[in-house]
């Protein structure tokens, strides 16, 4: 295996997980241990999941990953549409996440999608 920081949809995720940090940063403070955890958790979950299945060495196990890093991408996309209607978000930030979130899942999915269809090493 190669580099997980060099593929797209990681870099693209940890993008997105500094731009929930500093979205948050003005959330109010009785929501630190509320929304503000749940957003920052679910987002750093997925170049998490990502790093952590590309160093375990199969694609089985990279696809396990991958599934869960999309399924924090699911959870982060319902915490930026409760974000932005308790207006904690203005509409503008909320549209660059919320695309930015749906985005990495579609790449998340295909990447699943690709991985699925490899030939096994032994099927010949």
């Amino acid at each position: 295996m190669g580099d997980y920081r060099k593929l797209k949809v990681w870099v693209r995720s940890h993008q997105l997980t500094l731009g929930i940090y500093e979205a948050t940063r003005s959330f109010p403070r009785e929501e630190l241990f509320g929304l503000t955890g749940q957003l920052r958790r679910a987002a750093s979950s997925i170049p998490a999941n990502i790093a952590e299945g590309y160093g375990r060495g199969g694609d089985a196990e990279l696809g396990r990953f991958l599934k869960i890093a999309r399924g924090s991408a699911s959870e982060l996309d319902y915490h930026l549409v409760l974000a932005r209607d308790l207006t904690y978000l203005e509409p503008s930030r909320f549209e660059h996440l919320i695309t930015e979130a749906q985005g990495i899942g579609r790449m998340l999915t295909t990447f699943i999608d690709r991985l699925g269809q490899k030939p096994a090493a032994n099927s010949q």
